[in-house]
């Protein structure tokens, strides 16, 4: 039986990473992908996550198979370093431990719909009344105020209000979502760069603040170089497939066995890249002397471009192009990007290992005076810190 691919990635011990947030306390009650992801991305930065979980755990636990030693991958996948408190809100005991863990963090973050906040006393007024300096940082779908604001929402839906689904895909084929839950990891971003800076502020001001973050918004600024020429000109972005409907040569090609990409954003790298090829003439010709006059003619030159390209294989082309500061690259499948050992040495892919337990993991993909942050813990299992957290709210310690 073939190894896993985890297994053949280096192994990390878990330890102590950055610290730049060592003392925030972070309060997460989100479920899913984009709160979580928030919040591992503080946890990284060395904040202290205390993960509220319902009694049956974060929807994300569910969502397989595959699964690991029983725990879904996509759970591991946005978990690390955290805590996991199981309480049950309904209860009212409950309920005061939250509250009582809420005068003891920084920061509180959640994806519920603002009605839902209110019903359970989960919103910002609530939570400012037991720390009047909290930041309160909340993920929706469509933001906290505004006519749909109350509307529930997935990565999917978020796409398709977004614009992003109706430009993605072949032109003759039907819209297409990203192919990764995009619309969370964007606000997930959002939310923790957001909420760093408001923590920031707070150290000025000693004010708390209130930050709304909406999947929506999130990833319609995605799409910001798509929509502005259409406010400013007019000009509706079309579904272009693998290719750039600006940048003149920005897409893909085949050579004699696998595709590669080619991207000739400019002048210069349009000329460095004709002298690679060994036909500078057709590169200097007058009807191609800028990107304008190049998407006018793309046609031609794609063809001439794809013919040549076929002759050889896509690694000889690479090595061609890399030496002349060409931008060019493959087209990975995970697997492909698994077994990438460019991204195992830069400690980005790799296997944690936390006692006897290892899990997969994606890093920060962040280096900071040349160090990377490594995970002080792997995913929790659900509940596993409750004794703690609840004795915590008990006794109202802040150690």
């Amino acid at each position: 039986m073939d190894p896993r691919p985890m297994e053949v990635l280096p192994v990390v011990d878990a330890g102590e990473g950055f610290t730049f947030l060592s003392g925030i306390r972070v309060l997460d009650l989100t479920t899913s992908i984009a709160g979580p992801y928030a919040s591992m991305l503080l946890s990284d930065f060395g904040a202290e996550i205390i993960k509220i979980e319902r009694p049956d755990g974060d929807d994300a636990r569910k969502w397989g198979p595959p699964f690991l030693e029983g725990e879904s991958l996509w759970f591991t996948a946005v978990n690390r370093n955290k805590k996991s408190v199981v309480l049950d809100l309904q209860d009212s005991k409950d309920r005061e431990v939250l509250r009582n863990l809420a005068r003891l963090a920084d920061v509180v973050i959640t994806n519920q719909p603002p009605a839902a906040q209110r019903k359970l006393g989960l919103d910002y007024e609530s939570f400012t009344q037991l720390r009047p300096d909290i930041i309160f940082t909340s993920i929706t779908g469509f933001g906290l105020t505004g006519q749909r604001s109350d509307l529930t929402c997935y990565d999917l839906i978020a796409e398709g209000y977004s614009g992003i689904m109706d430009i993605t895909g072949d032109p003759a084929g039907p819209p297409q979502k990203v192919g990764a839950p995009a619309a969370d990891m964007l606000a997930g971003q959002d939310a923790a760069m957001a909420t760093v800076t408001a923590l920031f502020d707070r150290m000025r001001t000693g004010k708390g603040h209130l930050i709304d973050v909406s999947l929506v918004e999130s990833m319609t600024r995605f799409l910001c170089c798509r929509v502005s020429p259409y406010l400013g000109a007019g000009e509706a972005p079309v579904r272009s497939g693998g290719t750039d409907s600006v940048i003149a040569i920005y897409q893909q090609f085949e050579t004699s066995d696998q595709p590669l990409t080619l991207g000739l954003g400019n002048d210069a790298i349009w000329r460095r890249f004709w002298q690679a090829m060994g036909d500078p003439g057709f590169g200097a010709r007058p009807e191609f002397h800028s990107n304008a006059a190049r998407r006018d003619c793309r046609t031609e030159i794609v063809q001439r471009i794809q013919a040549i390209l076929l002759t050889e294989s896509r690694d000889h082309w690479l090595a061609i192009f890399a030496s002349a500061r060409v931008p060019a690259g493959p087209i990975n499948s995970v697997e492909d990007l698994a077994a990438d050992t460019a991204l195992h040495d830069r400690g980005f892919l790799f296997t944690l290992r936390d006692g006897e337990r290892q899990v997969p993991q994606i890093g920060l993909g962040i280096r900071i005076d040349g160090k990377i942050a490594t995970p002080c813990s792997a995913p929790p299992r659900l509940g596993q810190h409750s004794k703690e957290y609840v004795a915590l709210a008990t006794t109202g310690l802040t150690a």
